[in-house]
């Protein structure tokens, strides 16, 4: 039932999230366009609800030339591949504005477990043990305001487990004023950062291979 309700509201804050933010939208599509050649949004595969798949919607941050083959984490050097822009909205997590599309449609809520890399297969798997696949990921959860990029793989699931069997009005409520926190003091975020133990090269071959592959943050 309470998932339901979630969607009501998921949909109604969105709806209102679009129209009030469409003047920061606006802002900074034009400053993207305005630093650097490219696509405004940058789009990722992601695990849905249900482990189906979906893709995510973000602020585009690095240049267009960034090689394709490496994860960005992994690059001789990345600071050099993001741009001006890119790295001010890394840094104030504006880069995930355009998420409210996804919460619009239906791929995501506001609140709940952020959406593994489809590759994350480490991830997936321990998520599978507290039933976190089967409730819709979200922009923002337990886990982001308790570490972000700084916790392990098996914490991040327990983490996350936790949230679904508390999942409820108070505990979204707690996740969303902690996450407005985090933000602010900019707690665990570690650029490159996957919050995988496995070494650079097993990341390496597992890790998608796109722009922004590394970036599993929040």
């Amino acid at each position: 039932m309470y998932l339901k309700l979630k969607r009501v509201i998921d949909l109604l804050l969105s709806s209102v999230g679009l129209i009030i933010l469409s003047p920061v939208f606006l802002i900074l599509i034009i400053s993207i366009k305005l630093d650097s050649k490219g696509p405004v949004l940058f789009k990722q595969k992601r695990v849905g609800i249900n482990k189906t798949y979906f893709n995510i919607l973000k602020f585009r941050t690095m240049r267009i030339d960034t090689p394709k083959d490496t994860p960005t984490h992994l690059l001789k050097n990345p600071e050099g591949y993001i741009t001006k822009v890119g790295r001010f909205l890394r840094k104030t997590s504006l880069d995930e504005l355009p998420q409210i599309l996804n919460i619009f449609v239906g791929h995501m809520s506001i609140i709940g477990p952020r959406p593994a890399l489809w590759n994350q297969y480490d991830l997936i798997e321990e998520r599978d043990k507290y039933g976190v696949n089967n409730v819709p990921p979200g922009l923002t959860g337990w886990a982001q305001i308790k570490g972000r990029d700084e916790i392990p793989i098996g914490e991040k699931a327990k983490l996350d487990g936790f949230y679904v069997q508390e999942m409820g009005a108070w505990m979204d409520i707690k996740c969303f004023f902690g996450t407005i926190l985090s933000v602010l003091k900019s707690d665990g975020v570690i650029e490159g950062g996957t919050g995988n133990t496995k070494s650079d090269h097993e990341n390496k071959k597992e890790n998608i291979l796109s722009e922004e592959s590394f970036n599993y943050r929040r």
